[in-house]
């Protein structure tokens, strides 16, 4: 009865089963480390930015590369903006998702070192290859507070560092790239800028990253593993209505035939 399992499309059915069993497990794994990272990053992000604020030289240095335990760390600098070396990071959006630029503006220490802040964000002008508007930083000696951020590179965020653009436009934030155009020394990652407000509420400040959602990767998860375990009772149903439909094929083959009357 059981037979047609040798079958050519029995044996293909049942090989496709056989490797899609655990591929769906795994793939429940994948997004249950999904889960449980993004878990892990919104602890992190609150841990941090509940801190109590730190001055940056206390956590990096110039060539640091701040570790994954200090982002978002509440942080203070003390110094003087440096506006004539003032850039703007190309391909930003705002909270409402429009495309615009964040102003890069070195804060230079007592020491003559420098800090680069992320003061925002500002809309592009009609060309894009024209320099923004872009609201004016506080003159004299001010003490910035924000959350510390690394360097950005290329494979870390995907964004690639395109040559050839216009003048003090720049595609990462990178503290070696800046110090070799400012010719000085600069403290490794940046500063996110949350405080002083600007005035007149630009630029517009980059908003507190989510820590309070987790995503759906856990459901997703449970989805995988419902599908897995519903390849083998699927394939079990199949082969019970094959062996009923067979059987019924085979007993009408042998009634006899009805008597002519």
């Amino acid at each position: 009865m059981y037979r047609f399992l040798l079958s050519r499309q029995w044996v293909i059915l049942t090989l496709i089963g056989l490797v899609l069993i655990p591929t769906m497990i795994e793939l429940g794994f994948w997004q249950l480390h999904r889960h449980e990272r993004r878990v892990e990053q919104n602890a992190l992000i609150a841990r941090n930015l509940e801190a109590k604020p730190v001055p940056m030289e206390e956590l990096t240095s110039p060539g640091h590369t701040v570790p994954r335990s200090d982002y978002w760390r509440q942080i203070t600098a003390t110094g003087t903006f440096d506006t004539d070396h003032e850039m703007v990071v190309r391909r930003r959006t705002n909270a409402d998702d429009r495309v615009g630029f964040h102003v890069l503006t070195p804060l230079v220490l007592a020491d003559g070192r420098a800090v680069l802040v992320n003061r925002g964000w500002v809309p592009a002008a009609a060309d894009q290859k024209a320099f923004p508007e872009v609201p004016a930083a506080p003159a004299g000696t001010v003490t910035v507070t924000g959350r510390l951020k690394a360097d950005e590179t290329t494979g870390a965020s995907g964004i690639k560092d395109l040559k050839g653009l216009p003048p003090r436009q720049v595609m990462l934030i990178n503290s070696e790239q800046q110090a070799q155009l400012l010719d000085r020394q600069v403290l490794g990652g940046y500063l996110e800028q949350t405080a002083p407000k600007p005035a007149g509420g630009g630029p517009e400040m980059i908003p507190t990253p989510d820590h309070d959602s987790i995503g759906a990767h856990m459901a997703y998860a449970v989805q995988w593993w419902l599908f897995a375990a519903a390849v083998p009772v699927g394939w079990v149903i199949l082969v019970r209505r094959e062996r009923r439909d067979l059987a019924a094929a085979e007993r009408t083959t042998h009634e006899p035939a009805p008597a002519a009357a």
